[in-house]
């Protein structure tokens, strides 16, 4: 329920157009996310369009943990992580267990980062990516038994952290109108 139906006192019912619209407002930042992810999935002749699929999944899932935790509960982003895996033909798990950790990473510094503003909220984002795709290397270097080169991992950190302004942008837009059950 959004918030302001939460406070005592006497109403009316909702009515299911008002229900629906909350769902679809509180759905909003999982559903983004995934078709954002499907779109990094079109053929859109971008060279190195791969990196896309894994920064677009971090970006989103940092900006809807620090700003909408409950919009980004641990199981969607299970769930987001197991599509990216399949999407991206990682190792099951790599990506499930990646944005997980930066859930909860996100999670814990939420409360801090609501005090700063969009450039220490990007610099610690970029501390974050890098870190995340240096998991992903390990990760992946540990579940194929093969030693690969680092630079495709830096590749999708620096790209990561390149897009995270592109994204946050219209998610803080969308965080303040249409993602926002409290408008409801």
């Amino acid at each position: 329920m959004a918030h302001i139906d939460r406070r005592p006192g006497i109403r009316p019912r909702q009515s299911i157009g008002r229900r629906l619209d909350v769902a679809a407002r509180t759905s909003f930042p999982a559903s983004i996310t995934i078709l954002l992810m499907l779109l990094t999935q079109a053929p859109l002749d971008i060279p190195e369009q791969a990196a896309l699929l894994p920064a677009v999944a971090l970006c989103s899932v940092w900006f809807w943990s620090v700003f909408r935790p409950d919009a980004m509960p641990p199981p969607v982003v299970f769930l987001i992580g197991v599509l990216v895996d399949l999407l991206g033909y990682l190792p099951l798990g790599v990506m499930a267990f990646t944005l997980l950790a930066e859930h909860g990473l996100a999670l814990t510094m939420r409360r801090g980062l609501s005090r700063c503003g969009f450039a220490w909220i990007w610099l610690v984002f970029a501390g974050v990516a890098a870190a995340a795709a240096l998991v992903i290397w390990l990760l992946v270097m540990v579940l194929t038994l093969r030693l690969l080169s680092p630079y495709p991992a830096m590749f999708i950190g620096v790209v990561t952290v390149a897009i995270f302004p592109v994204l946050a942008v219209p998610f803080a837009g969308a965080h303040r109108s249409v993602a926002n059950p409290d408008h409801a």
